[in-house]
């Protein structure tokens, strides 16, 4: 979804405790802090119109300048890299990307890691266009070659059963399919970048189950996404809150702010072991005006129990 604008990363330039002191002291923010009445506002959108908006925002920046491909992953995932130590010889490792947008966080993966198979879902047909268009115009045959997108909206159905972690699915695509030479049994990562916060908060637990069942046991969930107090959080006015921390945009698109709370909440109620959990704390100077920008992700990784 919408770009970071720094090129460092996962840092703690500032704490957290800190800026959340400084938000609650200041009357001007006091509408962050309140419960949310649905009657006071808008209705919540429908998930029609939930996707719908996504379509369109990918549809007016089609070009791909809106977005910078997120080369820090590897860093902060190091998972990602390092999958296939001690491998065999053309072991190949599986990851699904969800919402993968025009492919910004997909190329750094499949550039970084030669053993890596990426399987990139998103709502929009534009994005999945525009990230084809992408990889295809890399020089690397074997990035073309590793990767795979597909059309999915997680608000509507779940992820194709080709995809999903069973014993059916061994039994079922066992040969003579695309599918079954990397696919059955489910993959061992799954991503989730600036994904979930875009998800209407009542269908955060469905979708997170849908990931976990794409899972192999032992597989790892990889999350990066808006956090409690975060700069694009303050700017929003009383009449785009949408629901508690969760806030609608003129485009129709929305965006969820997560504490550390509400995650461990949502992916430990589902089955995931927490494995890692904090906000990421950075700042950062606009070089167009000169503002300084106080940016808090949530940073987490989550294991499939085994």
């Amino acid at each position: 979804m919408a770009e970071e604008e720094t090129t460092q990363y996962f840092s703690k330039d500032f704490k957290w405790e800190d800026l959340r002191e400084e938000i609650e002291r200041d009357p001007s923010l006091r509408h962050h802090l309140l419960s949310f009445d649905p009657f006071s506002t808008l209705s919540p959108p429908s998930s029609k119109n939930y996707s719908e908006a996504w379509r369109g925002f990918h549809h007016r920046h089609s070009t791909g300048r809106f977005f910078k491909e997120r080369r820090y992953l590897l860093k902060e995932f190091p998972e990602l890299l390092h999958c296939c130590d001690g491998g065999g010889d053309g072991e190949f490792f599986k990851v699904l990307e969800v919402g993968c947008g025009n492919g910004s966080t997909v190329l750094p993966i499949l550039r970084g890691n030669q053993s890596i198979i990426v399987y990139a879902c998103d709502c929009s047909t534009e994005a999945l266009e525009r990230a084809n268009k992408m990889i295809e115009a890399t020089v690397e045959v074997s990035i073309k070659q590793r990767f795979h997108p597909f059309f999915c909206d997680l608000s509507r159905s779940g992820f194709p059963n080709w995809l999903i972690c069973s014993k059916e699915n061994t039994e079922i695509y066992s040969k003579d399919t695309p599918q079954s030479q990397s696919c059955v049994g489910g993959v061992d990562f799954v991503t989730l970048i600036f994904t979930l916060s875009a998800v209407p908060f009542q269908s955060m637990p469905t979708a997170i189950a849908e990931c976990k069942s794409a899972l192999k046991p032992g597989g790892l969930l990889l999350f990066r996404d808006y956090g409690l107090y975060d700069m694009t959080m303050l700017r929003f006015q009383p009449d785009k809150r949408m629901g508690f921390r969760e806030y609608m945009r003129f485009d129709g698109t929305r965006s969820y702010f997560f504490c550390l709370e509400t995650m461990r909440e949502l992916f430990i109620g589902v089955g995931f072991i927490e494995l890692e959990l904090e906000y990421c704390c950075v700042k950062s100077v606009n070089r167009r005006n000169g503002k300084k920008m106080r940016r808090v992700w949530v940073h987490g990784k989550f294991q499939k129990p085994i």
